[in-house]
Protein backbone atom coordinates (compact mmCIF):
# COMPACT_ATOMS: atom_id res chain seq x y z
CA UNK A 1 0.00 0.00 0.00
CA UNK A 2 1.83 3.39 -1.20
CA UNK A 3 1.88 6.13 1.57
CA UNK A 4 -0.96 8.10 -0.22
CA UNK A 5 -3.32 5.23 -0.23
CA UNK A 6 -2.27 4.12 3.40
CA UNK A 7 -3.96 7.77 4.73
CA UNK A 8 -7.51 7.99 4.71
CA UNK A 9 -9.75 10.58 6.50
CA UNK A 10 -12.41 8.73 8.86
CA UNK A 11 -15.15 8.82 11.40
CA UNK A 12 -14.66 6.63 14.61
CA UNK A 13 -17.25 4.41 12.93
CA UNK A 14 -15.69 4.15 9.60
CA UNK A 15 -12.29 3.47 11.37
CA UNK A 16 -14.06 0.46 12.58
CA UNK A 17 -15.64 -0.52 9.15
CA UNK A 18 -12.19 0.16 7.47
CA UNK A 19 -10.50 -2.27 10.58
CA UNK A 20 -12.93 -4.94 10.10
CA UNK A 21 -12.42 -4.85 6.05
CA UNK A 22 -8.73 -4.91 6.79
CA UNK A 23 -9.34 -8.25 9.04
CA UNK A 24 -10.55 -10.31 6.88
CA UNK A 25 -13.86 -9.77 7.50
CA UNK A 26 -16.83 -12.16 6.09
CA UNK A 27 -19.69 -10.72 7.23
CA UNK A 28 -21.61 -7.85 9.48
CA UNK A 29 -24.76 -7.34 11.59
CA UNK A 30 -26.44 -5.11 13.20
CA UNK A 31 -29.52 -2.79 14.18
CA UNK A 32 -29.09 0.72 13.65
CA UNK A 33 -29.17 2.83 16.60
CA UNK A 34 -26.86 6.68 16.92
CA UNK A 35 -24.13 6.25 17.39
CA UNK A 36 -23.30 2.85 15.84
CA UNK A 37 -25.17 3.37 12.61
CA UNK A 38 -22.28 4.64 10.32
CA UNK A 39 -20.17 1.48 10.66
CA UNK A 40 -22.51 -0.79 8.80
CA UNK A 41 -24.08 2.06 6.78
CA UNK A 42 -20.30 2.37 5.65
CA UNK A 43 -19.75 -2.16 5.08
CA UNK A 44 -22.90 -1.72 2.87
CA UNK A 45 -21.69 0.72 0.59
CA UNK A 46 -18.40 -1.19 0.40
CA UNK A 47 -20.44 -3.79 -0.20
CA UNK A 48 -22.46 -1.94 -3.22
CA UNK A 49 -18.79 -0.99 -4.57
CA UNK A 50 -17.16 -4.51 -4.64
CA UNK A 51 -20.06 -6.53 -5.90
CA UNK A 52 -21.88 -9.01 -2.97
CA UNK A 53 -21.60 -11.75 -5.59
CA UNK A 54 -17.89 -11.55 -6.03
CA UNK A 55 -16.58 -14.81 -4.56
CA UNK A 56 -14.86 -13.89 -1.09
CA UNK A 57 -16.43 -11.10 -0.78
CA UNK A 58 -18.00 -9.97 2.58
CA UNK A 59 -21.62 -9.18 3.40
CA UNK A 60 -23.24 -6.98 5.12
CA UNK A 61 -26.57 -7.01 6.68
CA UNK A 62 -29.20 -4.83 9.17
CA UNK A 63 -31.32 -7.79 11.13
CA UNK A 64 -34.27 -6.97 12.86
CA UNK A 65 -32.71 -6.52 16.22
CA UNK A 66 -29.41 -6.72 17.50
CA UNK A 67 -30.17 -10.44 19.54
CA UNK A 68 -30.56 -11.66 15.76
CA UNK A 69 -27.68 -10.07 14.96
CA UNK A 70 -25.56 -11.38 17.18
CA UNK A 71 -26.59 -15.02 17.07
CA UNK A 72 -25.72 -14.86 12.80
CA UNK A 73 -22.59 -13.57 13.80
CA UNK A 74 -22.01 -16.66 15.95
CA UNK A 75 -23.30 -19.03 12.83
CA UNK A 76 -19.99 -17.14 10.93
CA UNK A 77 -17.63 -18.12 13.47
CA UNK A 78 -19.24 -21.62 13.92
CA UNK A 79 -18.39 -21.61 10.21
CA UNK A 80 -14.69 -20.58 10.75
CA UNK A 81 -15.00 -16.92 9.08
CA UNK A 82 -14.55 -13.59 10.72
CA UNK A 83 -17.90 -11.71 11.68
CA UNK A 84 -18.34 -7.92 13.27
CA UNK A 85 -21.63 -7.21 14.89
CA UNK A 86 -22.48 -3.56 15.23
CA UNK A 87 -25.55 -1.77 18.05
CA UNK A 88 -25.83 1.01 20.20
CA UNK A 89 -25.39 0.54 24.03
CA UNK A 90 -29.03 0.15 24.81
CA UNK A 91 -29.33 -2.34 21.99
CA UNK A 92 -26.58 -4.39 23.76
CA UNK A 93 -29.21 -4.82 26.67
CA UNK A 94 -31.05 -6.77 23.52
CA UNK A 95 -28.03 -8.93 22.51
CA UNK A 96 -27.28 -10.18 26.44
CA UNK A 97 -28.79 -13.69 25.53
CA UNK A 98 -26.62 -14.49 23.28
CA UNK A 99 -23.39 -12.65 24.18
CA UNK A 100 -23.65 -13.92 28.19
CA UNK A 101 -24.26 -18.08 25.97
CA UNK A 102 -21.99 -17.18 23.06
CA UNK A 103 -18.68 -16.42 25.98
CA UNK A 104 -19.14 -20.07 26.72
CA UNK A 105 -18.75 -21.53 23.04
CA UNK A 106 -15.70 -22.32 21.23
CA UNK A 107 -15.23 -19.40 19.30
CA UNK A 108 -13.76 -20.13 16.10
CA UNK A 109 -13.78 -17.60 13.40
CA UNK A 110 -13.20 -14.30 14.71
CA UNK A 111 -16.19 -12.38 16.46
CA UNK A 112 -16.60 -8.67 17.26
CA UNK A 113 -19.15 -6.49 19.00
CA UNK A 114 -18.77 -2.78 17.94
CA UNK A 115 -20.69 -1.40 20.53
CA UNK A 116 -21.49 2.87 20.58
CA UNK A 117 -22.48 4.24 23.85
CA UNK A 118 -23.65 7.70 24.11
CA UNK A 119 -22.69 9.66 27.50
CA UNK A 120 -24.92 12.37 27.26
CA UNK A 121 -28.12 10.52 25.93
CA UNK A 122 -27.50 12.61 22.60
CA UNK A 123 -30.20 10.26 21.22
CA UNK A 124 -31.10 7.40 23.86
CA UNK A 125 -32.98 6.83 26.71
CA UNK A 126 -29.76 6.16 29.01
CA UNK A 127 -26.20 6.16 29.92
CA UNK A 128 -25.34 2.87 30.39
CA UNK A 129 -21.93 1.99 29.98
CA UNK A 130 -20.61 -1.32 28.00
CA UNK A 131 -17.48 -2.15 30.09
CA UNK A 132 -20.09 -3.77 32.92
CA UNK A 133 -21.46 -5.98 30.04
CA UNK A 134 -17.85 -7.10 29.08
CA UNK A 135 -16.96 -7.50 32.69
CA UNK A 136 -19.99 -9.74 33.07
CA UNK A 137 -19.09 -11.90 30.08
CA UNK A 138 -15.70 -12.11 30.95
CA UNK A 139 -14.28 -11.34 27.74
CA UNK A 140 -11.88 -9.12 26.79
CA UNK A 141 -12.57 -5.28 25.85
CA UNK A 142 -10.82 -2.25 24.24
CA UNK A 143 -11.38 1.19 24.05
CA UNK A 144 -9.81 3.51 21.69
CA UNK A 145 -9.64 7.09 22.33
CA UNK A 146 -8.88 7.84 18.37
CA UNK A 147 -9.68 7.19 15.11
CA UNK A 148 -6.40 5.28 14.56
CA UNK A 149 -6.80 3.36 17.50
CA UNK A 150 -10.39 2.66 16.56
CA UNK A 151 -8.84 0.95 13.49
CA UNK A 152 -6.01 -0.99 15.01
CA UNK A 153 -7.84 -2.23 17.55
CA UNK A 154 -10.68 -3.43 15.68
CA UNK A 155 -8.01 -5.52 13.33
CA UNK A 156 -6.16 -6.68 17.05
CA UNK A 157 -9.70 -7.87 18.16
CA UNK A 158 -10.15 -10.64 15.49
CA UNK A 159 -7.18 -11.87 16.53
CA UNK A 160 -7.81 -11.82 20.38
CA UNK A 161 -11.04 -13.35 19.46
CA UNK A 162 -9.50 -16.13 17.74
CA UNK A 163 -6.92 -16.62 20.49
CA UNK A 164 -9.24 -16.81 23.78
CA UNK A 165 -12.14 -18.50 21.35
CA UNK A 166 -14.15 -16.00 22.99
CA UNK A 167 -16.18 -12.83 21.53
CA UNK A 168 -14.22 -9.40 21.89
CA UNK A 169 -15.95 -5.75 22.78
CA UNK A 170 -14.97 -2.95 20.73
CA UNK A 171 -16.21 -0.28 23.33
CA UNK A 172 -16.91 3.36 21.02
CA UNK A 173 -18.50 6.73 22.31
CA UNK A 174 -20.46 9.12 20.86
CA UNK A 175 -17.57 11.92 20.28
CA UNK A 176 -15.15 9.48 18.99
CA UNK A 177 -17.71 7.58 16.56
CA UNK A 178 -18.92 10.80 15.22
CA UNK A 179 -15.37 12.79 14.89
CA UNK A 180 -12.97 12.93 11.67
CA UNK A 181 -9.11 11.96 11.57
CA UNK A 182 -6.42 10.88 9.51
CA UNK A 183 -5.93 7.11 9.83
CA UNK A 184 -3.10 5.23 8.67
CA UNK A 185 -4.02 1.70 6.89
CA UNK A 186 -2.66 -1.48 6.52
CA UNK A 187 -2.41 -3.96 3.72
CA UNK A 188 -5.79 -5.78 3.86
CA UNK A 189 -5.91 -9.78 5.34
CA UNK A 190 -7.42 -12.18 3.64
CA UNK A 191 -10.45 -13.58 4.90
CA UNK A 192 -10.25 -16.85 6.71
CA UNK A 193 -11.59 -20.18 5.00
CA UNK A 194 -14.66 -21.69 5.49
CA UNK A 195 -14.07 -24.24 8.54
CA UNK A 196 -16.27 -26.56 9.90
CA UNK A 197 -16.74 -27.31 13.85
CA UNK A 198 -14.62 -30.27 14.81
CA UNK A 199 -16.23 -30.41 18.66
CA UNK A 200 -19.29 -29.91 18.51
CA UNK A 201 -20.02 -30.43 22.29
CA UNK A 202 -18.19 -26.32 22.32
CA UNK A 203 -21.02 -25.06 20.74
CA UNK A 204 -24.32 -27.17 22.68
CA UNK A 205 -24.79 -25.60 25.69
CA UNK A 206 -26.82 -28.55 27.31
CA UNK A 207 -25.86 -28.53 31.06
CA UNK A 208 -22.85 -30.93 31.12
CA UNK A 209 -21.56 -29.33 28.11
CA UNK A 210 -22.23 -25.79 29.52
CA UNK A 211 -20.55 -26.79 33.06
CA UNK A 212 -17.12 -27.89 31.22
CA UNK A 213 -17.52 -24.54 28.99
CA UNK A 214 -18.06 -22.52 31.95
CA UNK A 215 -15.39 -24.03 33.49
CA UNK A 216 -13.39 -23.46 30.40
CA UNK A 217 -13.97 -19.75 30.80
CA UNK A 218 -12.79 -19.45 34.32
CA UNK A 219 -9.68 -21.00 33.11
CA UNK A 220 -8.94 -18.01 30.79
CA UNK A 221 -9.11 -15.15 32.75
CA UNK A 222 -5.87 -15.70 33.91
CA UNK A 223 -4.37 -15.68 30.48
CA UNK A 224 -6.73 -12.41 29.29
CA UNK A 225 -5.67 -10.99 32.37
CA UNK A 226 -2.02 -11.42 31.63
CA UNK A 227 -2.65 -10.22 28.03
CA UNK A 228 -4.66 -6.86 29.25
CA UNK A 229 -1.59 -6.40 31.46
CA UNK A 230 0.85 -6.18 28.93
CA UNK A 231 -1.48 -4.63 26.20
CA UNK A 232 0.54 -1.44 25.01
CA UNK A 233 -3.16 0.25 25.57
CA UNK A 234 -2.41 0.04 29.22
CA UNK A 235 0.44 2.75 29.33
CA UNK A 236 2.06 3.99 32.60
CA UNK A 237 3.97 7.28 33.00
CA UNK A 238 6.40 7.81 35.59
CA UNK A 239 6.20 11.66 37.67
CA UNK A 240 8.13 14.02 36.58
CA UNK A 241 7.39 16.41 39.70
CA UNK A 242 9.79 17.95 41.50
CA UNK A 243 10.07 17.79 45.18
CA UNK A 244 7.40 19.12 46.88
CA UNK A 245 4.20 16.81 45.23
CA UNK A 246 6.70 13.57 45.15
CA UNK A 247 8.73 13.03 47.89
CA UNK A 248 12.03 10.76 46.73
CA UNK A 249 13.00 9.98 50.51
CA UNK A 250 10.01 8.17 50.78
CA UNK A 251 8.56 7.55 47.60
CA UNK A 252 5.18 8.86 48.51
CA UNK A 253 2.99 10.62 46.01
CA UNK A 254 -0.13 12.89 46.75
CA UNK A 255 -1.65 12.17 43.51
CA UNK A 256 -1.78 9.89 40.94
CA UNK A 257 -4.11 9.96 37.72
CA UNK A 258 -5.76 6.75 35.47
CA UNK A 259 -7.64 7.65 32.74
CA UNK A 260 -9.28 5.91 30.08
CA UNK A 261 -10.85 6.68 26.54
CA UNK A 262 -11.38 10.27 26.03
CA UNK A 263 -10.67 11.00 29.27
CA UNK A 264 -6.97 10.40 28.09
CA UNK A 265 -7.49 12.99 25.94
CA UNK A 266 -9.08 15.67 28.44
CA UNK A 267 -6.35 14.88 30.66
CA UNK A 268 -3.79 15.65 27.85
CA UNK A 269 -5.09 18.63 26.71
CA UNK A 270 -4.89 20.40 30.20
CA UNK A 271 -1.28 18.52 30.86
CA UNK A 272 0.49 21.86 30.07
CA UNK A 273 -1.04 24.06 32.56
CA UNK A 274 -1.41 20.74 35.56
CA UNK A 275 2.27 20.30 35.07
CA UNK A 276 2.83 24.16 35.52
CA UNK A 277 0.83 24.46 38.34
CA UNK A 278 2.71 21.43 40.41
CA UNK A 279 6.13 21.81 39.02
CA UNK A 280 5.95 18.56 37.32
CA UNK A 281 3.58 15.85 36.06
CA UNK A 282 1.89 13.32 38.20
CA UNK A 283 2.39 9.67 37.38
CA UNK A 284 -0.17 8.07 35.36
CA UNK A 285 -2.32 5.37 34.18
CA UNK A 286 -3.91 5.25 31.00
CA UNK A 287 -6.30 2.01 30.63
CA UNK A 288 -7.44 0.94 26.72
CA UNK A 289 -7.89 -2.52 27.12
CA UNK A 290 -9.99 -4.93 29.69
CA UNK A 291 -10.31 -6.38 32.52
CA UNK A 292 -8.31 -3.90 34.30
CA UNK A 293 -4.23 -4.04 34.66
CA UNK A 294 -4.32 -4.72 37.76
CA UNK A 295 -0.42 -5.07 38.55
CA UNK A 296 -0.02 -1.64 36.73
CA UNK A 297 -2.75 0.10 38.83
CA UNK A 298 -1.10 -0.86 42.53
CA UNK A 299 2.17 0.08 40.39
CA UNK A 300 0.82 3.49 39.71
CA UNK A 301 -0.52 3.90 43.35
CA UNK A 302 2.05 2.22 45.65
CA UNK A 303 2.69 5.31 48.03
CA UNK A 304 0.26 7.70 46.63
CA UNK A 305 -2.33 9.24 49.00
CA UNK A 306 -4.97 9.94 45.86
CA UNK A 307 -6.05 8.28 42.91
CA UNK A 308 -8.30 10.25 40.42
CA UNK A 309 -10.38 8.95 37.91
CA UNK A 310 -10.98 9.97 34.77
CA UNK A 311 -13.45 7.80 32.20
CA UNK A 312 -15.70 8.54 30.01
CA UNK A 313 -18.77 6.82 30.85
CA UNK A 314 -19.80 5.33 34.55
CA UNK A 315 -17.56 4.79 37.27
CA UNK A 316 -16.56 1.91 35.98
CA UNK A 317 -12.61 2.11 37.09
CA UNK A 318 -13.44 4.11 40.05
CA UNK A 319 -15.97 1.13 41.53
CA UNK A 320 -13.22 -1.74 41.09
CA UNK A 321 -10.16 -0.07 42.33
CA UNK A 322 -11.92 -0.02 45.67
CA UNK A 323 -11.36 -3.33 45.61
CA UNK A 324 -7.46 -3.50 44.39
CA UNK A 325 -6.00 -0.81 46.44
CA UNK A 326 -5.58 -0.46 50.42
CA UNK A 327 -8.00 1.61 51.98
CA UNK A 328 -5.29 3.69 52.94
CA UNK A 329 -5.53 5.60 49.27
CA UNK A 330 -8.16 7.76 48.39
CA UNK A 331 -10.43 7.07 45.46
CA UNK A 332 -11.21 10.12 43.63
CA UNK A 333 -13.69 10.49 40.53
CA UNK A 334 -17.04 10.32 39.41
CA UNK A 335 -18.21 9.61 42.70
CA UNK A 336 -16.60 10.97 45.22
CA UNK A 337 -13.25 13.28 45.61
CA UNK A 338 -11.76 11.08 47.97
CA UNK A 339 -12.22 12.81 51.23
CA UNK A 340 -16.46 11.65 51.49
CA UNK A 341 -16.74 14.88 49.37
CA UNK A 342 -19.09 14.93 46.24
CA UNK A 343 -17.38 13.32 42.61
CA UNK A 344 -14.54 15.85 41.21
CA UNK A 345 -15.95 14.72 37.95
CA UNK A 346 -19.47 15.03 36.91
CA UNK A 347 -21.19 11.49 37.20
CA UNK A 348 -23.96 12.41 34.10
CA UNK A 349 -23.09 13.66 30.66
CA UNK A 350 -19.87 13.57 28.96
CA UNK A 351 -16.63 14.89 30.22
CA UNK A 352 -15.10 17.68 28.34
CA UNK A 353 -11.45 19.57 28.51
CA UNK A 354 -13.51 22.11 30.97
CA UNK A 355 -14.79 19.57 33.32
CA UNK A 356 -11.76 17.45 33.28
CA UNK A 357 -10.16 20.70 34.05
CA UNK A 358 -11.93 21.29 37.43
CA UNK A 359 -11.13 17.83 38.22
CA UNK A 360 -7.58 18.12 37.96
CA UNK A 361 -7.99 21.70 40.37
CA UNK A 362 -7.31 23.65 37.97
CA UNK A 363 -8.70 27.35 37.45
CA UNK A 364 -11.50 27.44 34.68
CA UNK A 365 -9.44 28.59 31.23
CA UNK A 366 -10.66 32.13 29.68
CA UNK A 367 -13.34 31.64 26.98
CA UNK A 368 -14.53 33.98 24.37
CA UNK A 369 -17.52 35.65 26.90
CA UNK A 370 -15.24 36.58 29.22
CA UNK A 371 -13.52 39.58 26.83
CA UNK A 372 -17.41 40.57 25.31
CA UNK A 373 -19.24 42.47 27.44
CA UNK A 374 -21.87 40.75 28.93
CA UNK A 375 -24.51 43.37 29.03
CA UNK A 376 -24.44 42.82 25.15
CA UNK A 377 -25.69 39.24 25.37
CA UNK A 378 -29.25 38.38 25.72
CA UNK A 379 -29.84 37.07 29.58
CA UNK A 380 -31.61 33.75 28.05
CA UNK A 381 -31.26 32.54 24.91
CA UNK A 382 -34.90 30.44 23.62
CA UNK A 383 -34.99 26.45 23.66
CA UNK A 384 -35.52 25.17 20.56
CA UNK A 385 -36.73 21.25 21.60
CA UNK A 386 -36.67 18.73 18.47
CA UNK A 387 -39.70 18.16 16.76
CA UNK A 388 -40.92 16.22 13.84
CA UNK A 389 -40.72 17.36 10.35
CA UNK A 390 -42.77 19.38 8.79
CA UNK A 391 -45.27 17.13 6.78
CA UNK A 392 -44.07 13.86 8.86
CA UNK A 393 -47.21 11.76 8.46
CA UNK A 394 -46.91 10.71 12.45
CA UNK A 395 -48.02 14.25 12.80
CA UNK A 396 -50.92 13.37 11.38
CA UNK A 397 -51.11 9.93 13.58
CA UNK A 398 -51.29 11.85 16.56
CA UNK A 399 -53.95 14.26 15.88
CA UNK A 400 -55.92 11.24 14.68
CA UNK A 401 -54.97 9.52 18.07
CA UNK A 402 -55.44 12.86 19.79
CA UNK A 403 -59.25 13.25 18.80
CA UNK A 404 -59.99 9.97 18.58
CA UNK A 405 -58.79 9.69 22.77
CA UNK A 406 -61.15 12.48 23.06
CA UNK A 407 -63.86 12.09 25.67
CA UNK A 408 -62.48 9.11 27.74
CA UNK A 409 -62.51 9.49 31.22
CA UNK A 410 -58.43 10.29 31.89
CA UNK A 411 -58.59 7.55 34.66
CA UNK A 412 -59.22 5.18 32.90
CA UNK A 413 -57.33 5.51 29.69
CA UNK A 414 -53.73 5.70 28.73
CA UNK A 415 -51.40 6.47 25.70
CA UNK A 416 -48.18 4.30 25.27
CA UNK A 417 -45.33 5.27 23.43
CA UNK A 418 -42.24 3.49 22.29
CA UNK A 419 -38.84 4.74 20.79
CA UNK A 420 -38.07 6.33 17.67
CA UNK A 421 -38.80 9.22 15.52
CA UNK A 422 -42.16 9.22 16.86
CA UNK A 423 -41.20 9.69 20.12
CA UNK A 424 -41.41 12.83 19.65
CA UNK A 425 -45.23 12.55 19.61
CA UNK A 426 -44.60 13.42 23.37
CA UNK A 427 -43.37 17.39 22.50
CA UNK A 428 -45.77 20.10 21.95
CA UNK A 429 -48.30 20.68 19.83
CA UNK A 430 -48.91 16.97 19.92
CA UNK A 431 -48.00 15.71 23.87
CA UNK A 432 -49.64 12.27 23.44
CA UNK A 433 -47.82 9.18 24.56
CA UNK A 434 -47.44 9.03 28.33
CA UNK A 435 -44.78 6.11 28.41
CA UNK A 436 -41.52 5.87 26.50
CA UNK A 437 -39.27 3.00 28.08
CA UNK A 438 -37.52 0.99 25.53
CA UNK A 439 -38.44 -0.56 22.28
CA UNK A 440 -40.94 -2.65 22.21
CA UNK A 441 -42.21 -1.48 25.90
CA UNK A 442 -45.68 0.28 24.12
CA UNK A 443 -47.22 -3.28 23.68
CA UNK A 444 -46.17 -4.88 26.85
CA UNK A 445 -46.78 -1.84 29.07
CA UNK A 446 -49.94 -1.48 27.39
CA UNK A 447 -51.64 -4.95 28.20
CA UNK A 448 -50.36 -4.52 31.55
CA UNK A 449 -52.33 -1.62 31.94
CA UNK A 450 -55.81 -3.26 30.36
CA UNK A 451 -55.08 -6.40 32.53
CA UNK A 452 -54.69 -3.41 35.90
CA UNK A 453 -58.35 -2.41 34.38
CA UNK A 454 -57.54 0.65 32.32
CA UNK A 455 -60.67 0.61 30.00
CA UNK A 456 -58.72 2.54 26.84
CA UNK A 457 -55.13 1.92 26.34
CA UNK A 458 -53.53 2.04 23.39
CA UNK A 459 -50.03 1.51 22.27
CA UNK A 460 -48.08 3.42 19.45
CA UNK A 461 -45.26 1.79 17.95
CA UNK A 462 -43.32 2.49 14.06
CA UNK A 463 -43.11 -0.38 12.07
CA UNK A 464 -39.46 -1.00 12.60
CA UNK A 465 -39.59 -1.03 16.45
CA UNK A 466 -42.24 -3.20 15.71
CA UNK A 467 -40.57 -5.78 13.95
CA UNK A 468 -37.08 -5.19 16.40
CA UNK A 469 -39.81 -6.20 19.81
CA UNK A 470 -43.04 -5.51 19.36
CA UNK A 471 -43.82 -9.11 17.63
CA UNK A 472 -43.35 -10.75 20.43
CA UNK A 473 -45.83 -8.23 23.03
CA UNK A 474 -48.33 -8.73 20.50
CA UNK A 475 -48.24 -12.22 20.57
CA UNK A 476 -48.76 -12.09 24.77
CA UNK A 477 -51.45 -9.57 23.58
CA UNK A 478 -53.69 -11.98 20.93
CA UNK A 479 -53.15 -14.91 23.20
CA UNK A 480 -54.96 -13.21 26.02
CA UNK A 481 -57.34 -10.84 23.34
CA UNK A 482 -56.16 -8.34 25.78
CA UNK A 483 -58.75 -5.20 25.43
CA UNK A 484 -56.51 -2.44 24.01
CA UNK A 485 -55.53 -1.50 20.41
CA UNK A 486 -52.28 -1.05 18.92
CA UNK A 487 -51.28 1.83 16.62
CA UNK A 488 -48.44 0.85 13.78
CA UNK A 489 -46.77 4.10 12.41
CA UNK A 490 -45.57 2.60 9.24
CA UNK A 491 -43.63 5.29 7.34
CA UNK A 492 -42.01 2.34 5.73
CA UNK A 493 -38.84 2.59 7.09
CA UNK A 494 -36.32 3.02 9.91
CA UNK A 495 -36.31 6.97 9.67
CA UNK A 496 -34.44 8.35 13.03
CA UNK A 497 -31.45 6.56 12.10
CA UNK A 498 -31.11 7.05 8.57
CA UNK A 499 -33.58 5.70 6.59
CA UNK A 500 -32.64 2.42 6.34
CA UNK A 501 -34.46 -0.35 4.99
CA UNK A 502 -37.03 -2.13 7.11
CA UNK A 503 -37.01 -6.53 7.69
CA UNK A 504 -40.97 -6.88 6.68
CA UNK A 505 -42.17 -4.14 4.03
CA UNK A 506 -45.33 -1.98 4.33
CA UNK A 507 -47.64 -4.61 2.24
CA UNK A 508 -46.23 -7.57 4.27
CA UNK A 509 -47.11 -6.10 7.38
CA UNK A 510 -50.49 -7.38 7.80
CA UNK A 511 -50.31 -10.79 6.70
CA UNK A 512 -47.59 -11.12 9.59
CA UNK A 513 -50.11 -9.12 11.94
CA UNK A 514 -52.64 -11.61 11.08
CA UNK A 515 -50.77 -14.36 11.23
CA UNK A 516 -49.57 -13.60 14.84
CA UNK A 517 -53.75 -14.43 15.87
CA UNK A 518 -54.99 -10.86 15.66
CA UNK A 519 -58.90 -10.81 14.50
CA UNK A 520 -59.07 -9.76 11.02
CA UNK A 521 -62.15 -7.79 11.44
CA UNK A 522 -59.96 -5.94 14.28
CA UNK A 523 -57.36 -5.27 12.18
CA UNK A 524 -57.76 -1.61 10.33
CA UNK A 525 -55.07 0.18 8.03
CA UNK A 526 -55.89 4.12 7.78
CA UNK A 527 -54.23 6.21 4.89
CA UNK A 528 -52.55 8.93 7.18
CA UNK A 529 -53.41 12.19 5.70
CA UNK A 530 -54.41 15.62 6.83
CA UNK A 531 -57.60 15.86 5.25
CA UNK A 532 -58.55 12.53 6.50
CA UNK A 533 -57.52 13.02 10.10
CA UNK A 534 -61.63 13.55 11.57
CA UNK A 535 -63.22 10.11 9.39
CA UNK A 536 -59.65 8.58 10.83
CA UNK A 537 -60.65 9.14 14.04
CA UNK A 538 -63.82 7.78 14.34
CA UNK A 539 -62.64 4.54 13.00
CA UNK A 540 -59.69 4.52 15.51
CA UNK A 541 -61.88 5.22 18.26
CA UNK A 542 -64.15 2.65 17.01
CA UNK A 543 -61.45 -0.10 17.91
CA UNK A 544 -60.77 1.60 20.95
CA UNK A 545 -64.00 1.10 22.62
CA UNK A 546 -63.94 -2.93 21.30
CA UNK A 547 -64.00 -4.65 24.36
CA UNK A 548 -60.77 -6.84 22.67
CA UNK A 549 -57.32 -6.55 20.98
CA UNK A 550 -57.21 -4.51 17.71
CA UNK A 551 -54.92 -3.03 15.39
CA UNK A 552 -54.94 -0.15 13.48
CA UNK A 553 -52.25 0.62 10.95
CA UNK A 554 -51.42 4.48 9.74
CA UNK A 555 -49.42 4.00 6.75
CA UNK A 556 -47.61 6.60 4.98
CA UNK A 557 -44.27 7.06 3.43
CA UNK A 558 -41.52 9.24 5.29
CA UNK A 559 -40.95 12.29 3.66
CA UNK A 560 -37.24 11.69 4.05
CA UNK A 561 -37.21 8.05 3.05
CA UNK A 562 -39.43 9.30 -0.37
CA UNK A 563 -36.76 12.30 -1.53
CA UNK A 564 -34.26 9.61 -1.23
CA UNK A 565 -36.01 7.42 -2.97
CA UNK A 566 -37.12 9.42 -5.85
CA UNK A 567 -33.17 10.90 -6.37
CA UNK A 568 -31.91 7.11 -6.32
CA UNK A 569 -34.31 6.84 -9.36
CA UNK A 570 -33.05 9.97 -11.00
CA UNK A 571 -29.33 9.09 -10.52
Amino acid sequence: MSDEKSMQALLGDEAVAVGALHAGLSAAYGYPGTPSTEILEYLLEKQRERGAAKPGNFLARWCSNEKTALEAALGVSFAGRRSIVTMKHVGLNVAGDPLMNGALLGIKGGLVLAVADDPGMHSSQGEQDSRYYAAFAMIPCLEPRTQQEAYDMTREAFEISERFHVPVMLRLVTRLSHARSQVRLQKEREANPLSRITDKTEWMLLPAFARRNYACLIEKQREIAAWAQAHPANKLESSTETAGRSFPETGKKDLVIITSGLGGNYYEENFADLTASRGGSPSRLHIGAYPLPVESIRKLCEGAETALVIEEGQPFIEERLRGILPQSIAIAGKLGDGKGGPGLAPRTGELDPDNVRRALGLLPRPNILSVIKTESLPSSLPNRPPQLCQGCPHGDSYETIKKAMAGFDPSLSAVTSDIGCYSLGAMPPYEVPESIVCMGASIGMAKGAADSGLKYVTAVIGDSTFIHSGVTALIDAAAANAAMTVAILDNSIVAMTGCQDTMVPSDKLEFLIRGLGVDPDHLVVLETKKQLVEENAKLLRKEIEYSGLSVVIFRRECLEAARKRIKAKKA
